[in-house]
């Protein structure tokens, strides 16, 4: 079920869109029951280059930052999700905590991540800034995530 591309393939990829002079963006995270808030972040994240690659944590990696009751689905399922999304280009899967080493890799032309972190403190700011590109963040249009859903719903169905 999995639409996630091998870091090789995801290379290969970037060089022959590097050669084109097309714009490549990244962004990560988990996207783990996808909400309007992922919609309209992915959405801007892809006006701001010709190619979307989203880096995907890993269901081990998710358990780490998130907790053993996280993610919800599991990484091919979030994968082929992410994927079938209109603004996504291409998704990869990273095992670690953070997506440095994937970043480093591929070395995007736009790194992105939410506002609720500062340009400063984005993994992958250094590779990219060093190797000319831009970090940016962008603004939410509004108050929603997966940890809030998740609440809602036990909230309704625990009583």
């Amino acid at each position: 079920m999995s639409s996630a591309a091998s870091l090789s393939k995801i290379k290969s990829i970037r060089s022959k869109l590097k050669a084109d002079g097309k714009k490549v963006v990244f962004t990560n995270g988990v996207f783990d029951l996808i909400h309007a808030g992922h919609i309209d972040y992915l959405t801007k994240a892809r006006k701001l280059g010709d190619i979307l690659i989203v880096g995907l944590n890993s269901d081990e990696s998710v358990r780490r930052i998130k907790g053993d009751r996280r993610p919800i689905l599991m990484q091919e399922e979030r994968a082929f999700i992410l994927s079938n999304l209109k603004p996504v280009d291409y998704v990869v899967f990273f095992e670690e905590d953070t997506p440095a080493k994937l970043i480093s890799e591929i070395i995007p032309d736009i790194l992105v991540k939410g506002a609720d972190w500062s340009v400063e403190k984005i993994v992958g700011r250094d590779v990219v800034e060093k190797n000319g590109g831009q970090v940016m963040n962008i603004e939410f249009v509004n108050d929603q995530s997966t940890s809030r859903i998740i609440e809602l719903i036990v909230k309704r169905y625990s009583k």
